[in-house]
């Protein structure tokens, strides 16, 4: 990571001695095509005679003043920090320096469209890349006002924090972006200063996007503008009105749930190339990945996901930006308040009443496998410094803590829990708080203490497994009935939770809910009176509505009566909550993958969620090609690849699973008569009726036909010549990777390896080619490689290229002992390696034993 790791305990030091007033941030974007210039005013105040620091990462710092006096910048400027000695009470600190632009998706990060040549900036600053762009005091706690002068082409879209400025025209410039361009007209916008807020969500995005504009009216009667931004390439694919349709249904929803107006003046949303992550609650300048532009027909899995992203960032305009954490510790509160909150939201205010079942197959599948990594951690973590906030931005962070806020609203009570959360902003606007100010306000309206709750539940890691226990009377009447729970050896603990018991029997044929009890379980068992004397249904379903973060199983007849009928089963969200369950026990190795694969296949297609379907599905590939012994492996792959495309030939014409099958049958083609089938859907001899090969699908299948080493380099640019768009960039690059040959392979691998030129986009896709195997020896060569790799790579890339090499390029389908074993020999010979290295590359290895106990299973 480059610049100085900032520690806790230097922000809790500077924290004491600084407390910043303004900054003034002036950039010129005009100045070329690798670095930008950046001149910052900040003032503050300070204890007398005291020394701190202010961070800047530059190649080149030029001017330092303090106070008047000019410092020389060799001598204060060095890894990212700015010595700052003999402070007076009141201090004004400018600073002038070249920053660079990145290709990483970090601070400046600057895209050049293929279509068109245009050029695109946008910021990302969230953990520590603010001081990539500007010399600031980068520390969460530590807010201010900002106030920022742009300088760039006249003709560009420059969007900030606060509302776009009129711009003063300052004449002709040569070739201010060093693309080539000739005399270009530039001009200057000078925006208002910000609220105070943390400079983590300050944002400037700039280029000739192309806007569409609307307004809405807050609860306190201001007008609030809107923009909804997108490149000029893919303005012909927005759908800006459907994003202001779900914008304004959040906006009311959360006004009146939080009883607090918008806290800022506009809300603008820009869709930005090569993003690392879905958005970024900027300070109503949310940024979001422009794969949510939908160039090409997407299942309703990602089209509700966009929905919960949109409202996932509006949540974090109170829940973050209003109100932000000290330190990033309560990074997790931050962000499982927002997941709680869109995904209630959604469910709520939005066409996408199933938004509970979404985040069952979604989320929580993800924070249930996050859990039970070695690497698990509370879901308050100990945050020593900015390398540690990197590492938890994971499973724990965002889905566990969202699960765990979901338990406590169960258990305070949902109205109790927004009154607490309303509390809570009223008293904290535009400051920095911890956890604790928020259980105060929860407590105070819900009459609950919660020291004990937070304690077992935020202080302690791993999931509890919860197992229903019984006996019955001659006529099928509990006589006993009793709720197990266990946890791992490792992480012990034993949790309260809240839960429902469902009833489920068949009526008519569907497996409908016929009793239902809501009750506290604590403990190692714990009693449930309220079921004595009740006849015993077909299937017994513990965490019904699935209120409970944890993972349960079902007794052996319940077991049988779901693998049987889950397609009988009403409810998706009970369905859903079975799904988990079966996967739960595969991926424990309690029972064998080859049977997993049976129940996907026997009843995938009467499933109606698009998220169960996508969920499950790329679970169904995982336990085929990594968790099926592997004697059996070829032929349960070819075996699953065949029902899959005759599943696809049965659904409704143009449907989402007709989609989503033929989406995982290119994925998972292994025969030459799948090969024929795919080709035949690109040629166009064996159309599905309802469904368009559009761009995208294009790709996969012909991604599909590399891997079975039926198309070739020519054909994949003939592909991209026809679709010479980024996307069709990252496509091209990701077939490519999955030529299946050991040289192939190779050349993938020194591509990433060899040179730090791709793009962050570039070098996601090929790790995804380079992992996409039928015959998983094509990686075997590389073992060695890949661990003589690890540590150069990690010095010398940025933190997000760094970890996607460090996971993407982990040869993980050979999922052998003798991967396991290299793995561990690199863990044993490099204990004093970085500890988030060192975090990843445990996982990978838990990721192979895991794989090898449920092979053995399965044999």
């Amino acid at each position: 990571m480059p610049g100085e790791n900032l520690t806790r305990a230097e922000a809790s030091e500077r924290a004491a001695i600084v407390d910043v007033q303004s900054y003034e941030v002036d950039l010129d974007l005009t100045t070329g095509a690798t670095t930008f210039a950046s001149t910052t005013v900040v003032r503050f105040t300070a204890t007398e005679g005291a020394s701190t620091f202010v961070d800047l990462v530059a190649p080149t710092v030029r001017e330092v003043v303090l106070n008047g006096r000019s410092l020389d910048p060799a001598q204060v400027f060095a890894d990212s920090r700015i010595a700052l000695d003999g402070l007076a009470a009141e201090n004004e600190l400018r600073v002038v320096a070249d920053c660079a632009y990145t290709n990483t998706g970090e601070g400046l990060h600057r895209f050049v469209d293929p279509v068109d040549g245009e050029v695109y900036l946008y910021t990302q600053f969230e953990v520590p890349d603010s001081r990539r762009v500007f010399a600031v005091f980068e520390q969460p706690d530590l807010k201010a006002t900002f106030a920022f002068t742009v300088t760039a082409p006249a003709a560009w879209q420059v969007v900030s924090n606060q509302p776009t400025p009129e711009p003063e025209s300052l004449g002709t410039t040569a070739d201010p972006t060093g693309t080539g361009a000739g005399d270009v007209e530039v001009a200057r916008w000078a925006f208002e200063p910000t609220p105070r807020i943390s400079s983590y969500i300050t944002a400037l995005v700039a280029g000739p996007y192309v806007v569409e504009r609307s307004e809405l009216t807050s609860s306190d009667g201001r007008t609030i503008p809107l923009g909804v931004f997108c490149r000029a390439s893919l303005a012909d694919h927005m759908d800006a009105d459907y994003v202001f349709d779900k914008t304004r249904e959040g906006f009311a929803f959360f006004e009146s749930a939080f009883e607090h107006p918008y806290p800022f003046d506009k809300y603008d949303q820009l869709f930005v190339p090569e993003y690392n992550m879905g958005a970024m609650e900027n300070a109503g300048c949310v940024t979001f990945t422009e794969t949510y532009v939908f160039r090409s027909k997407v299942t309703d899995a990602v089209k509700e996901r966009r929905v919960v992203t949109i409202l996932h960032e509006l949540a974090h305009m109170w829940f973050g930006d209003l109100v932000t954490m000290k330190w990033w510790n309560d990074l997790w509160l931050n962000e499982s308040f927002a997941e709680y909150a869109s995904t209630l939201a959604t469910a709520e205010a939005t066409e996408w009443r199933e938004a509970w079942t979404t985040f069952a197959a979604m989320e929580k599948s993800w924070a249930y496998r996050q859990d039970q990594l070695p690497s698990t951690h509370p879901i308050v973590a100990t945050i020593n410094d900015l390398e540690d906030v990197f590492v938890n931005f994971d499973g724990i962070t965002y889905a566990k803590g969202a699960s765990v806020l979901k338990q406590l609203v169960a258990w305070v009570g949902k109205e109790q829990f927004l009154a607490g959360v309303a509390a809570y902003f009223r008293k904290h606007a535009w400051g920095n708080t911890e956890l604790r100010d928020l259980l105060v306000e929860l407590e105070a309206t819900s009459g609950r203490d919660l020291g004990a709750w937070s304690a077992l539940w935020l202080e302690t890691a791993g999931v509890n497994t919860l197992r229903p226990e019984f006996d019955l009377d001659a006529h099928g009447r509990f006589t006993t009935f009793s709720v197990v729970q266990t946890a791992p050896a490792d992480h012990p603990t034993l949790r309260p939770h809240r839960l429902g018991i469902g009833f489920y029997d068949l009526v008519d044929g569907v497996l409908t809910r016929v009793h239902r009890v809501e009750v506290d379980v604590d403990g190692p068992r714990t009693e449930i009176p309220e079921l004595l004397g009740l006849d015993r249904p077909q299937l017994v379903l513990l965490n019904d509505d699935d209120l409970a973060y944890a993972k349960i199983r079902l007794d052996p007849a319940s077991l049988q009566v779901a693998t049987e009928h889950l397609a009988d089963l009403a409810d998706p969200l009970a369905r859903s909550l079975v799904w988990g369950s079966a996967w739960d026990a595969t991926r424990d190795g309690e029972t064998p993958a080859s049977d997993y694969v049976r129940l996907v296949l026997g009843n995938i297609a009467r499933e109606t969620e698009s998220t169960t379907i996508r969920t499950t599905l790329n679970q169904l590939a995982l336990a085929t090609k990594t968790y099926v012994a592997p004697e059996r492996r070829v032929e349960t792959l070819a075996h699953v690849g065949d029902v899959l495309w005759s599943l696809a030939q049965e659904a409704a014409a143009g449907s989402d699973l007709q989609f989503q099958l033929v989406k995982f049958f290119a994925h998972l083609a292994s025969t030459p008569a799948h090969g024929e089938a795919l080709r035949s859907l690109l040629d166009g001899s064996a159309a599905l009726d309802g469904l368009e090969i559009d761009t995208d699908l294009r790709w996969e299948i012909l991604e599909g036909l590399v891997l079975l080493d039926l198309a070739d380099d020519a054909e994949i640019e003939a592909t991209l010549a026809a679709d010479s768009t980024a996307t069709g960039q990252q496509s091209a690059a990701r077939a490519r990777a999955t030529v299946p040959t050991a040289e192939a392979k190779r050349e993938a691998f020194d591509r990433l390896v060899g040179s730090d030129d791709a793009p962050n986009a570039i070098v996601r896709a090929t790790t995804l080619g380079f992992q996409h195997v039928n015959d998983p020896e094509s990686l075997a060569p590389l073992v060695g490689a890949y661990f003589d790799a690890l540590l150069p790579l990690w010095d010398q890339r940025s933190y997000h290229i760094a970890e996607a090499l460090v996971t993407g390029l982990y040869p993980a389908p050979l999922a052998s002992t003798v991967l396991r074993d290299a793995t561990q020999e690199w863990l044993d010979a490099n204990a004093d390696a970085a500890p988030a290295l060192r975090r990843l590359v445990v996982e990978n290895l838990a990721g192979v034993e895991r794989a090898l106990a449920a092979q053995a299973a399965d044999a």
